[in-house]
């Protein structure tokens, strides 16, 4: 291609993106889904994250790359640059996909299943324009207690961090490993962090003992989450709930429990008992909005 005519071409290229990512912002205003990039250091501060050890040059599928280290202002969450400052680099990196110039591995934080920008910004966005589908990373993986995924929005950090204190306190993960309590509403786990001392507390009187914290943790969740969320499985109600978990419902069924016990004088229930009597008299529209 004649060098005025690529010189076009990338310049129309970089144009048509700012006009996408205008397009995303307006959309952003009417829908209130932001569209911004991950913050790194948000994610970090929030999920208590460790690491990032390295683990070398790897394909990464462009879909996964949510994130950034220090540039998440400058691009939004399809990789659209929002800023027209950047239009030389973006068109000389762009220039070089057309001319089949052969560009340094991109630098990435791996977090769960999100990878995050440490280097290679224009690279990610031209790469993402272009059509590309995989992009060569060096790797830095970085642990974490919970599973986060590409479509993991700002506002959901601070559940997830409420799940990474949970963790901490309870070690649930570890005293059950298969166990994996998702929870959307706000305080959520704060509140099972406090179902389980008032457990350990009863579970201290019915004994005559003092009962070690690891010990009431495996019993609660034995003998009061899982009969729960075998009922909520059983009855299949969460279909009616797109947006809620088992966890929500598991709350939902205690708070009702207490209610009934504090105002209504009825003694508590089992807990699976209590959950067959809430999803069966309980209609779809009589469920809390939290």
């Amino acid at each position: 291609m004649p060098t005025d005519s690529l010189s076009e071409r990338v310049q129309s290229d970089f144009r048509r993106v700012r006009f996408k990512a205008f397009f995303n912002d307006v959309w952003a205003a009417i829908s209130g889904q932001p569209t911004i990039l991950l913050s790194y250091d948000e994610v970090r501060e929030k999920l208590s994250i460790g690491g990032p050890i390295y683990q070398g040059v790897k394909t990464v599928e462009i879909e996964k790359i949510s994130g950034s280290l220090n540039r998440y202002h400058e691009f939004d969450r399809a990789f659209l640059p929002k800023q027209g400052n950047t239009a030389e680099r973006w068109q000389r990196v762009n220039r070089a996909f057309y001319d089949d110039v052969s560009l340094p591995a991109v630098v990435l934080y791996k977090v769960g299943e999100v990878y995050f920008v440490v280097d290679g910004h224009h690279r990610v966005s031209v790469a993402r324009e272009q059509g590309q589908t995989f992009i060569d990373a060096e790797v830095r993986e970085c642990s974490t207690k919970v599973s986060i995924t590409a479509d993991l929005r700002p506002e959901d950090l601070n559940i997830l961090g409420q799940k990474v204190e949970f963790l901490k306190r309870s070690l649930l993960d570890e005293l059950r490993p298969d166990a994996d309590v998702k929870l959307t509403i706000t305080d959520g786990f704060y509140r099972m962090l406090e179902h389980i001392a008032v457990h350990r507390y009863f579970m201290g009187l019915d004994e005559k003992r003092d009962i070690p914290e690891d010990e009431a943790v495996k019993h609660w969740y034995d003998t009061v989450y899982t009969p729960i969320v075998k009922v909520i499985r059983e009855s299949d109600v969460l279909k009616n709930f797109p947006n809620k978990t088992e966890g929500d419902l598991y709350l939902w069924v205690l708070d009702r429990q207490h209610y009934l016990s504090q105002h209504k004088d009825q003694p508590l229930q089992a807990p699976e008992s209590a959950a067959r009597e809430f999803f069966s008299d309980t209609d779809k529209n009589e469920f809390p909005r939290q």
